[in-house]
């Protein structure tokens, strides 16, 4: 099912990819190595989960898979906040990232109730 713009899946990806480079930056303290896990798997699993959304066979699984990308998406932004406020990186390096996952958000949410819609 190609539900979903093209250019979320691309986003997502390329959002993973600087996580994985911010989760490498952080600290090598018990906090740091924490919140990095954290991130790491929220900020990876929104992608994963388009893509499995993506090869879905109906339209039930397709709704399901994108909104558990929401639910990471949401996840990872909490995080990237939390990352900001603790100064674990500097505020330059994290604001993009936070205003990228600020946007996936209600693009996930729309994806979702259209979905919905069409299942009704």
């Amino acid at each position: 099912m190609k539900d979903a713009p093209y250019d979320v899946a691309e986003r997502s990806s390329r959002f993973a990819v600087r996580v994985v480079k911010l989760s490498n930056a952080l600290p090598r303290s018990v906090v740091g190595a924490s919140v990095a896990r954290q991130v790491l798997r929220s900020g990876t699993g929104v992608g994963a989960n388009i893509e499995g959304a993506q090869g879905s066979h109906s339209r039930e699984d397709f709704t399901r898979r994108m909104n558990i990308a929401r639910s990471e998406a949401s996840e990872a932004l909490y995080r990237l906040r939390l990352i900001k406020e603790t100064e674990l990186v500097s505020a330059e390096r994290i604001e993009p990232l936070i205003a990228e996952a600020d946007e996936l958000v209600p693009i996930l949410i729309t994806i979702v109730k259209r979905s919905q819609a069409k299942s009704e």
